[in-house]
């Protein structure tokens, strides 16, 4: 059992707020289907929307569809500490996965607050807008937005039911014409800090229940599409089928064995979703679609791995009578926290006896996006398990309340230089 000493948030509130939330979109016993822009994830802006009002914080709801929550400091002119995470889920998703980050840095603004601190800089809490990626097949929608790195071609992105990304944006009560007025002018956003669950096993193979991010790995998102001729499955002899899912099923497989050449690397690769056409029991498949997430540490072994699916995708295809054509959903390289974020962190942890051991991110945040107007770092969270992107995600009260420790008292470091206290010392 860590010993540590000192806890001002508010572990109650914290705590019942995560459950409050929990129950908007919630599947089976414990997992959330809120997925952007739908009416449970409105139901969910609304309701931080009001716990921000309640703490004090000034909000609004940008035209990307971030819920945004700002404490004014004593001069409005310098950059902005941002804070947040993200509340859409996945369609069998968990309660933990973004909520803590939002919830948590609520918690923490709050008690800078309770504890008569007002900075000077101002500091924005958000809940931004599709995360996931899980609706539209593209993410960290929202934080991307206010950073102007939005691609041509997004808002005609269309969901399973064919509902676009400005339909949903538009029933949302958002405005896409009015995205321009949204961003973030450069050099206004100073820093970003991100609690999140680890979403990965490290930490409870360490026994540790908070960690420090040292940085998140570069992902590369494709979809592959495969054609070839559809025919009767009774019918036509195998050595002159042109079956498109056999041939993916080639593709598939022989990705995963390249992923997995070098256990000791942090190299991951994945097939998560497969749609295939006519889709009946007796039709050979003319098309199938499928997507590829690939991540790394080193850009020079992902391009290589890159690289090498192009030319298994050719000779597949050669073999089997198919073509393909693929499109890049998401590209982005490594991006490293800031040293002077982790100093904060680091001694944030101390001044509770809490050692804080460092790791990577394999899993992209909205910090990846932030990465590239600010300087960013990120605290994480035991899972246990190892789980996340399933109802069983599971991360415990007492371990969530010390990295929302870490995180309060890592903003009240950054503000310690530019800070006026109100009739409280801390």
């Amino acid at each position: 059992m860590q010993t540590t000493t000192g806890k001002i948030i508010n572990q109650l509130r914290l705590d019942e707020r995560i459950e409050q939330l929990s129950r908007i979109g919630r599947i089976v016993e414990t997992g959330v289907c809120r997925l952007a822009l739908t009416q449970e994830d409105m139901e969910g802006i609304i309701q931080v929307r009001l716990w921000m009002e309640e703490a004090g914080l000034m909000t609004r709801l940008d035209p990307f569809g971030n819920l945004i929550g700002r404490l004014e400091g004593t001069d409005s002119s310098l950059p902005i500490l941002m804070i947040g995470s993200h509340i859409d889920s996945q369609p069998y998703g968990g309660r933990y996965d973004g909520a803590i980050g939002v919830l948590g840095a609520l918690e923490a603004v709050q008690c800078l607050m309770e504890q008569g601190i007002r900075p000077r800089m101002p500091i924005e809490v958000i809940a931004f807008c599709d995360e996931e990626g899980s609706r539209f097949n593209k993410g960290l929608f929202g934080s991307r937005g206010i950073t102007g790195q939005l691609e041509e071609g997004e808002l005609e992105r269309q969901d399973k039911n064919g509902v676009t990304r400005r339909e949903a944006l538009e029933a949302f009560g958002c405005a896409p014409e009015k995205f321009a007025e949204a961003i973030y002018p450069a050099g206004s956003i100073g820093s970003y800090l991100e609690l999140h669950i680890e979403q990965g096993p490290v930490l409870e193979s360490l026994d540790s229940p908070v960690g420090l991010v040292t940085g998140i790995s570069g992902p590369l998102w494709l979809t592959v599409t495969m054609k070839g001729m559809a025919g009767h499955a009774g019918s036509v002899p195998m050595g002159m089928r042109n079956d498109a899912l056999v041939g993916s099923a080639k593709v598939i497989a022989a990705f995963d064995d390249m992923v997995r050449e070098e256990p000791e690397a942090p190299t991951v690769g994945t097939v998560g979703s497969l749609r295939v056409f006519p889709d009946s029991r007796n039709i050979i498949p003319e098309e199938v679609s499928f997507t590829v997430d690939l991540r790394d540490m080193e850009m020079e072994r992902r391009n290589r791995l890159e690289g090498r699916l192009m030319s298994l995708l050719d000779d597949v295809s050669s073999k089997y009578g198919l073509t393909y054509s693929l499109t890049e959903d998401t590209n982005s390289e490594p991006r490293y926290c800031a040293e002077r974020i982790k100093n904060a962190i680091r001694s944030s942890a101390e001044e509770i006896g809490l050692p804080l051991p460092e790791l990577m991110s394999g899993p992209f945040h909205d910090a990846l996006a932030l990465s590239y107007v600010c300087d960013y770092g990120m605290i994480f969270v035991r899972s246990k398990d190892g789980i996340s992107h399933h109802p069983s995600e599971y991360s415990s009260s007492e371990d969530i309340a010390l990295g929302t420790e870490v995180l309060y008292r890592t903003i009240r470091q950054m503000c310690i230089p530019e800070i006026s206290s109100i009739g409280t010392d801390v």
